[in-house]
């Protein structure tokens, strides 16, 4: 069983209302040892009206008073999941620097600066030209900024097209998916396991497994699991699948990060 959920979200959060106490309380009871709170922050997200920004300093208190209360029962992690976009390393970075975070996810949750969730991003277009440009996008942010821990729910974009999972292989997309993956492996950047893919029932968590299956035959070893989970009930969601998909894939052993470095567990 996999004991570590390093992709949770709160009330700090702009999508969530649960509060963090309340998904500590959740962990524990579902088996978990370890949880990472990764909220968003995601500078200059484009849709009008939401704002994905929290006060770290008052997170990190509330991360610490956790500890103390639960710290027999449960590791608990300080975390961020970071909005990629290609004006924003700078910011990113310093935002990295200045906070104790043990762990910091990137995502790619834009494509051609608009989110796939609201569905004007496909509007006169085929969901493979726009998963092509969220790829395109996504090689280039990583490019660019590369000073974060893991690459958070690689595909995404899969979850919001008109047909999901019908429009998308990764044969269809390898051409710059192997090349993302290659930057990966290069900068020493985890890959994550993200199995909200499979509660959004696209058939696979994000990113596909054959996704996972070539960054093993390209040497890649870091791989994170994480829920993604924004309430309670999510909490370590659909774990026992996500074993069976790593051991398919090559992998022994699964990943999580105190103060940015790696500790491995076997599976």
């Amino acid at each position: 069983m996999i004991k570590a959920d390093v992709h949770v979200h709160s009330s700090f959060s702009t999508d969530s209302e649960t509060a963090m106490e309340n998904q500590v309380k959740a962990a524990i009871a579902a088996g978990v040892n370890v949880l990472c709170f990764t909220d968003h922050i995601d500078y200059d997200y484009p849709e009008s009206g939401t704002v994905y920004d929290f006060n770290v300093a008052e997170y990190q208190r509330e991360i610490e008073r956790l500890r103390e209360i639960y710290r027999k029962k449960i590791e608990i992690l300080m975390g961020v999941e970071l909005g990629m976009q290609k004006h924003l390393g700078g910011c990113y970075k310093k935002l990295l620097d200045d906070y104790p975070f043990d762990f910091s996810i990137g995502s790619q949750h834009l494509v051609g600066g608009h989110d796939p969730f609201f569905s004007a991003v496909f509007e006169g277009r085929t969901d493979r030209e726009v998963y092509r440009e969220y790829f395109e996008d996504l090689l280039e942010d990583v490019r660019l900024f590369h000073s974060f821990d893991c690459l958070g729910h690689l595909d995404y974009v899969v979850r919001y097209g008109r047909h999901r999972a019908r429009e998308y292989s990764y044969r269809a997309y390898a051409d710059i998916i192997d090349e993302i993956l290659k930057l990966l492996i290069r900068y020493n950047i985890a890959i994550e396991i993200n199995t909200a893919g499979l509660r959004k029932m696209i058939g696979f968590p994000n990113p596909h497994p054959l996704v996972l299956k070539r960054y093993r035959e390209m040497g890649g070893t870091l791989v994170t699991i994480g829920s993604d989970a924004h309430k309670m009930a999510h909490v370590s969601c659909q774990f026992d699948e996500a074993v069976n998909i790593l051991r398919s894939c090559g992998f022994t052993h699964y990943a999580y990060y105190v103060k940015r470095k790696p500790k491995f567990v076997k599976i």
